[in-house]
């Protein structure tokens, strides 16, 4: 369980019950209240080797922005939502945007304003819409918390139409096995190799936790995804990715291989990146690999176009041969 080591508040979260509970939830906790939670000076002028400790922080404040981004993949639109930034530090994670505005977790007390702004949107559509409501955060992990799940899904269940979905590298779904969620919710389980796992996403749930957690939803009538997410080139990344599927192949319930979908991200990189995870984790690996790498503009890297489509083959042929009824909805 998260213990967070400091409390940033904007006051207007006392305005709120979710800010009040978290307040008194956390009450022995030492609080700083602050103007914005998108802004910390503090927090900006703080060298990268304090990386890993700024995510012990916890920042609670108001959801100002409720833009709406169309979508074209997996949901309609991403959705802004009750948090952003994560405890967890995946070396490659795309929230690390300008060092260290954004990565520490945010929580924003105000869901019913933003739950609302979904559900009318959906309920005037005339088609079903998918709302990505996880694109910043990981909310299995926020659960544990704000206990914003269960409250998200009990208030929409009975919506005329429309589907919520949220991706997550984590295993704590016991919370909202148990809910009457009339299958309007779609949970994406993000996996990676262990060695992976092990190696750059320092914090989150291991392979077996997580593989354990996608049984137990599709047992609870979740509709389930999932991620390979983000495919990391490494030396001998055939064979983690192979053992990787093979693994998937023989410790998903048949009920999870009759009907789950995949979706297959390589991994981008960044300048910022470097220059953090060469100063926050010292003795971690470096994931930038100038021989298959390329820019993309703004500092950002990408695999080479011919080394990312030998990667699209192994990844199509591999998963024709173990998940040949089940989907690749994309691969990016």
């Amino acid at each position: 369980m998260f213990k967070p080591k400091a409390i940033y508040f904007e006051k207007e979260i006392l305005d709120y019950p979710l800010g009040k509970d978290l307040m008194e939830k956390y009450k022995e906790v030492p609080k700083v209240q602050i103007e914005n939670h998108n802004n910390i000076e503090e927090m900006r002028k703080k060298e990268n080797k304090e990386f890993p400790d700024m995510k012990r922080n916890l920042i609670i404040g108001v959801r100002k922005t409720h833009k709406f981004v169309e979508n074209h993949k997996t949901s309609d639109f991403l959705v802004p939502y009750t948090s952003s930034g994560c405890t967890a530090s995946c070396m490659y994670c795309y929230l690390v945007c300008n060092y260290n505005k954004c990565a520490y977790l945010r929580l924003f007390v105000n869901r019913e304003q933003m739950l609302e702004k979904i559900i009318k949107t959906s309920e005037k559509s005339e088609k079903e819409l998918t709302f990505e409501i996880g694109s910043n955060s990981d909310l299995i992990l926020e659960n544990t918390i704000t206990g914003n799940l269960p409250w998200t899904i009990e208030n929409f269940k009975d919506v005329s139409k429309g589907f919520l979905t949220f991706p997550t590298k984590f295993d704590m779904v016991d919370d909202i096995l148990g809910l009457d969620h009339k299958g309007k919710i779609i949970i994406r389980m993000s996996v990676n190799p262990e060695e992976i796992i092990n190696k750059v996403e320092f914090g989150t749930s291991r392979l077996k936790g997580r593989i354990e957690a996608i049984n137990k939803l599709k047992e609870a009538g979740y509709k389930i995804g999932i991620l390979i997410a983000p495919v990391i080139l490494i030396d001998n990344w055939k064979q983690l990715y192979l053992e990787l599927i093979q693994k998937l192949h023989e410790e998903l319930s048949e009920k999870v291989k009759k009907d789950v979908f995949f979706e297959i991200i390589f991994m981008t990189y960044s300048y910022v990146h470097t220059k953090i995870n060469e100063e926050a984790f010292p003795n971690a690996i470096n994931l930038y690999n100038k021989e298959i790498m390329t820019g993309r503009g703004r500092g950002k890297y990408m695999y080479k176009k011919d080394v990312r489509e030998d990667g699209e083959i192994f990844f199509r042929e591999q998963m024709n041969k173990y998940f040949p009824n089940n989907s690749i909805e994309y691969i990016v």
